[in-house]
């Protein structure tokens, strides 16, 4: 085997270099910690993301030296993407004395679970929480509890223990696993970084099982050179869609290649003129980044997914899924974002309105991917808003999501891309609506003429989550409330709080 090739997958857990040996690729977190380590405090609901029931942390060195935990779904994380760092599960959390991690405690004297089904994952995106905020308020608790699902409680109790736990950490206690953010890093985090750096070995993993393959690159040219052998490959960027092909269609992937160790595709930049998201950035780190250039993006981004799922999910595999009610096109689209892709022979940019040519059909040629995100930084007057509607606030499919790009000056529309998702098969610019906008008075008679020009660009269909009607009417509604709002954007009337582990940036 090539030196620049490695077939081995090492993590740490409780402080011990874990080596799985021959592992399925597509095994996930969940199965082992259940079944291999008989770990059952990690708990399967509904092994898709969406209960929380399997919640751990996954933690490793951030951009300023420190550990960064971050939460993840177990049920859909495959198990040769925690190489080279540290897996933390509810069992971890407990002192070597028995003693009680202070989010346990927490839950304890706050009568935070009852069936106690779901606590375990409650305690880890607690614990998630605590290690990364200081001082989190009811909003940024919220939050941080979008992904976890209890029949029981009512919430309210695990509401109080997450304020509670931040009191209960023994006072001197460098472990980072009890000491909160803020603190400096102690003697047992410089253990673990440690011992994380000496897991970085630089080379390609390369795993057969039962004639099956997995590949991790680390750098854009091996992805492009390997996804080149292998065309016919799936991509894994974070999982949380194909996870589910193995979970729930019981797929048999044949071979995968993992795109979340590509050092270029973790890569975020901005430039004079756009902004530069590599394909495997997490929705976590990516959302920040494009809210504070695109304050109007807000809305659709904070109710993008839960935390768990924003942590492991990447701008690149959204946008290269093509989902049509998928939230981020529409926006992409509005704002006249490009994609480079590249493959063995070459990159090439391409705009984002000629990749998808119909129902999860795009322009992808045979061992192309998706590098990068380019996302237009707005010019004067420019402005981005966009709107999801969906039945419920948190965790839903949208109905409707509508995005307006609008240039005015002098009361006059200079420029409008208007776009929407879940009105066509595809995400799809609204090329009727925009010509009845762009070069008219800013007034809501033409707001009014503009989405009577809808019916020319969309029909809408029927199914479970709205009417056609409805569909519609809500796509018509947003673009009117786009009218009402598009002066207090970039104005300082909209405050940016984007969810960012705690930290919110306020107005």
């Amino acid at each position: 085997m090539s030196d620049a090739i490695t077939n081995t997958v090492r993590f740490v857990l409780d402080g011990e270099v874990i080596e799985p040996g021959d592992i399925d690729p597509t095994r996930t977190v969940l199965q082992f910690l259940r079944e291999d380590l008989g770990r059952t405090g990690t708990k399967e609901g509904c092994a898709e993301g969406d209960c929380g029931a399997c919640t751990v942390v996954v933690a490793g060195e951030g951009g300023d030296g420190r550990l960064r935990a971050r939460a993840i779904n177990a049920c859909i994380q495959f198990l040769p993407t925690l190489d080279g760092r540290e897996l933390v599960t509810v069992e971890s959390l407990r002192g070597a004395d028995g003693a009680l991690h202070p989010v346990q405690r927490a839950m304890v004297d706050s009568h935070g679970s009852q069936c106690g089904f779901c606590t375990p994952g409650f305690v880890m995106s607690l614990f998630a929480l605590y290690k990364n905020a200081a001082a989190p308020g009811r909003i940024d608790i919220d939050h941080a509890l979008a992904g976890n699902l209890c029949r029981c409680t009512g919430y309210r109790p695990i509401v109080d223990a997450a304020r509670a736990m931040y009191g209960l950490a023994p006072p001197g206690d460098d472990d980072w696993t009890l000491a909160p953010s803020g603190r400096a890093a102690g003697g047992d985090e410089q253990r673990r970084l440690g011992l994380l750096r000496s897991l970085r070995h630089g080379r390609m993993v390369a795993l057969e099982y039962d004639n099956r393959r997995y590949f991790a690159p680390r750098s854009a040219a091996e992805l492009a050179q390997v996804f080149g052998d292998y065309p016919d490959a799936t991509l894994l960027a974070g999982g949380t869609d194909v996870g589910l092909w193995v979970t729930k269609d019981h797929r048999d992937l044949e071979t995968v290649i993992y795109t979340g160790s590509v050092a270029e595709l973790n890569e975020m930049s901005v430039g004079d003129t756009e902004i530069h998201i590599g394909a495997a950035v997490s929705w976590t780190d990516a959302m920040p980044l494009l809210v504070r250039y695109l304050p109007g993006l807000e809305e659709v981004l904070l109710r993008f997914a839960s935390p768990p799922i924003r942590n492991a999910g990447t701008l690149g595999g959204n946008v290269a899924n093509g989902s049509p009610i998928g939230d981020s096109m529409p926006a992409l689209l509005a704002a006249g974002a490009r994609l480079r892709l590249r493959r063995a022979g070459g990159s090439r940019d391409l705009p984002l309105a000629d990749f998808y040519l119909g129902y999860r059909q795009n322009a992808l040629q045979p061992g192309e991917f998706v590098e990068q995100v380019l996302v237009p930084l707005p010019a004067d007057g420019e402005r981005l808003l966009s709107y999801k509607v969906s039945k419920r606030f948190d965790q839903d499919i949208s109905a409707v999501c509508g995005a307006f790009n609008l240039q005015a000056s002098d009361g006059v529309i200079r420029m409008a891309r208007v776009a929407y998702g879940g009105l066509a098969a595809i995400p799809k610019r609204a090329c009727a609506c925009e010509a009845a906008l762009a070069g008219q008075p800013f007034s809501r008679e033409t707001f009014e003429r503009a989405m009577a020009a809808l019916d020319d660009d969309f029909e809408p269909i029927t199914d479970m989550r709205a009417s056609d009607e409805y569909r519609f009417r809500i796509a018509k509604n947003l673009l009117l409330r786009c009218y009402h709002e598009y002066d207090a954007v970039n104005d300082g009337q909209v405050p940016v709080r984007i969810y960012d582990y705690g930290r919110r940036q306020q107005a």
